[in-house]
């Protein structure tokens, strides 16, 4: 079985798989669409509810940035429906996003999932995929520590961001210590364009400017 984790830059491996919607083909049902996957150790377990409820609750912001959610967890698909049963009947919320049966494991293998050092479930992996099919971002959390999914959201926004206007995007973007909501633009490449930047309010130094959008 092929394994190992797949390297940023790289297109994300095709793959047929079964889900609570049905069966998808990866990444070729999204193309012309960002994808966010993500792997939970197992179902019926505290922390992954906790996660899918907040996926969930801000399922509709990834909608509007054109980003489908795609779950997976080494359980069987009957164990997917009657947890997100549960999810409704108890907690109130309705996921709308399917979720990956990999219950022989082989996408779990195929995108590095089962570390182990962290025993034979998946660990908290999340791979962000842009329209075109390529592998933009990976996280990898263990399973004791639940997600943030708020930045998951500025991970994808940021990444958009980035490739609509050619800029890098800070730490902590939009709220940066240094420059708050404002991006960084490329540093200069010639010795005329160092010297044009040097000293300019928008400038800490002719390598490190940046600019609002």
């Amino acid at each position: 079985m092929e394994s190992g984790i797949p390297l940023l830059g790289a297109k994300f491996p095709k793959m047929e798989v079964t889900t609570t919607h049905g069966t998808m083909k990866l990444p070729k049902d999204m193309e012309g669409k960002w994808f966010l996957l993500f792997s939970h150790p197992a179902d019926f377990t505290p922390v992954c509810t906790t996660e899918f409820v907040a996926f969930q609750k801000r399922f509709n912001d990834f909608k509007e940035l054109g980003c489908e959610l795609i779950g997976l967890s080494i359980d069987q698909v009957f164990s997917h429906i009657k947890w997100v049963e549960w999810i409704k009947d108890n907690l109130g919320e309705e996921i709308q996003f399917p979720i990956i049966a990999d219950d022989m494991g082989q996408v779990a293998a195929k995108l590095g999932m089962v570390h182990p050092g962290k025993g034979t479930n998946t660990v908290r992996a999340v791979f962000i995929v842009d329209p075109e099919g390529i592998l933009r971002i990976m996280f990898y959390y263990p399973q004791e520590l639940g997600r943030n999914i708020d930045e998951l959201l500025r991970a994808v926004k940021g990444m958009q961001t980035s490739d609509a206007n050619g800029v890098a995007i800070p730490a902590g973007w939009p709220n940066n210590e240094l420059i708050g909501d404002s991006v960084i633009i490329p540093p200069a490449k010639d010795v005329t364009v160092a010297k044009e930047r040097t000293g300019t309010t928008d400038c800490f130094d002719w390598w490190f400017c940046h600019k609002k959008l």
